[in-house]
């Protein structure tokens, strides 16, 4: 999937609302794992629809509207408009907020330079101590990954696995002339406090893999 097609298929709304085709979804993530574009909006929209949840969660006091009891109250009651023109003028508050204050600050969050936790991996070391790095809530984190050059190597294929061994995303890149340094962007959203494993694979044009290590790292986060 290219740029055109992702803005065609609005692929980063339909993304986050689990609207894409298994396929498509990970054409999607191949795609923004090298578009800053389209991450920026993979990154702003799920910022969104967690402040959303918050929003929504809070508890709305709704004044009583004193109506006539009728005698009989049928299941469709809920639509009198006692209850719902309050329940529509608090979503189109929400919603008007969100549209004119909040996505455009988390666009301009996004879109500006951020000073972020890294950590340093050398696959070319075998049995190294579990890399540690410390994070605030919600924040995400680079991972530097130097591999040793080998032209054996058609491609590399990294698996980050979460704490609870959930394998979170697989991104496969393909092998450079000659600097092998590949910086790898952890989001933040869903993550969690504990131990990840970041597996590495060489993958040759045959098609034929290559498990390169399994490297851990700790993940602390800062309250």
């Amino acid at each position: 999937m290219d740029h055109t097609e992702s803005i065609r298929l609005m692929a980063a709304e339909k993304y986050l609302l689990g609207e894409l085709t298994p396929e498509q979804r990970e054409q999607f993530e191949e795609h923004f794992f090298d578009c800053p574009e389209c991450a920026l909006d993979v990154r702003a929209g799920a910022a969104l629809v967690e402040h959303s949840k918050v929003v929504l969660a809070e508890p709305v006091a709704v004044s009583p509207v004193r109506t006539p009891v009728a005698a009989k109250v049928g299941r469709w009651a809920w639509l009198r408009p006692a209850f719902v023109v309050p329940v529509l003028a608090i979503l189109l508050v929400v919603v008007g907020y969100q549209n004119l204050v909040t996505y455009p600050q988390l666009k301009q969050l996004a879109s500006s330079p951020q000073i972020l936790p890294w950590a340093s991996i050398n696959v070319s070391t075998r049995g190294t101590s579990t890399t540690q790095i410390s994070t605030h809530p919600r924040e995400g984190f680079h991972l530097l990954v130097n591999i040793p050059p080998d032209s054996h190597y058609a491609s590399y294929t990294f698996d980050l696995s979460s704490p609870s061994g959930r394998l979170e995303w697989s991104r496969t890149t393909p092998a450079a002339s000659s600097d092998e340094a590949r910086s790898i962007y952890v989001p933040g959203a869903n993550q969690e406090q504990g131990i990840y494993t970041l597996a590495v694979r060489g993958n040759t044009a045959a098609n034929q893999s290559s498990d390169l290590g399994h490297y851990s790292i700790e993940v602390q986060i800062q309250k």
